[in-house]
């Protein structure tokens, strides 16, 4: 049985719910339009559900425009709309309305830096339903550059990704986990950006070099899990599971990496080779029944040292 994606995810907005998209265009920093932005608070501090559960609930919705490959499509009037439980929608415009208004300071856990702001607007709909001082910033793309964690990945850089361009995960892992919980979860839960379906359980957990389509990835470090997976992504609502399960089997002890004996891993980062594209022209894509091929396994321990 073959490998194939089974489904792909980009997160507009970090911390907020994602949409599953037929196929994605590579850049950079990862998908086209992943993690471009940021809610921070009054100090530039970001937020996101693990301090903020309601998050969960902000849809993002982007335009059928903002989906095609080709670079310079997008009309100037095209805009991402969020909407939230209680509130009216809020559009933010995908091409940004110049001049935007640097803001210094802003931190993404160890990165700090520059991003641009949305303005008022955007800020007043946040901390209406955050009830706090909120605002929503933007990668600033042409201007800064945030890297990968040099210890795992060398040369690449993401906008406001936790720390890697892409997160894998195998249905077959998911069922694996499934199993072992008295109520099963969506793989919304783990947020990924690419989901296939043919492998054994866990057998990302070991891919050093692979092929999806005609595009060449990496496997740079299996992904400790915080508290999000915790939070069911349709209520906002949070429990212990599946952390205490993952606990059971998944914690760095009992995958003999002795560095993070007390994190639980779950899917893997990865890192794509054909990242560096032309301003102009057409971006590359990967697209839902893509195959992936294996061109070389590495064990945990080396993948994670």
């Amino acid at each position: 049985m073959e490998t194939r994606v089974k489904a792909l995810y980009i997160y507009p907005v970090k911390s907020c719910r994602g949409i599953a998209v037929p196929h994605a265009s590579i850049t950079p920093t990862g998908f086209k339009w992943d993690r471009q932005w940021l809610i921070v608070n009054a100090n530039g501090l970001l937020l996101t559900q693990r301090a903020v559960k309601k998050l969960a609930l902000v849809e993002a919705i982007l335009p059928e425009e903002a989906l095609d490959s080709r670079w310079g499509s997008i009309s100037p009037d095209a805009a991402l709309c969020l909407k939230a439980p209680g509130m009216e929608p809020l559009y933010v415009p995908l091409v940004p309305q110049y001049p935007l208004k640097k803001v210094e300071n802003i931190t993404c856990w160890e990165w700090s830096g520059t991003a641009l702001s949305e303005g008022d607007e955007a800020a007043q709909w946040f901390t209406k339903y955050l009830g706090k001082p909120s605002s929503l910033v933007r990668f600033d793309n042409e201007n800064v550059t945030r890297p990968t964690d040099p210890d795992f990945a060398v040369g690449h850089k993401v906008a406001f990704s936790d720390g890697f361009p892409f997160l894998l995960i195998s249905q077959a892992s998911l069922d694996a986990l499934n199993k072992k919980l008295s109520v099963s979860i969506p793989i919304d839960r783990f947020r990924p950006n690419i989901f296939v379906d043919g492998c054994e359980a866990f057998a990302e957990d070991e891919w050093g070099d692979f092929k999806i389509g005609d595009f060449h990835f990496h496997g740079v470090k299996l992904c400790g899990r915080c508290t999000v997976p915790t939070i069911n992504q349709q209520t906002g609502e949070a429990s212990k599971e599946p952390t205490l399960t993952l606990r059971s089997f998944r914690k760095g002890s009992l995958l003999h990496i002795p560095t993070m004996e007390n994190e639980v891993f779950f899917g893997q980062n990865v890192t794509c080779e054909d990242a560096g594209l032309p301003v102009y022209g057409t971006a590359p894509a990967l697209k839902i029944g893509d195959v992936v091929k294996i061109l070389k396994t590495v064990s945990i321990l080396e993948i994670m040292s």
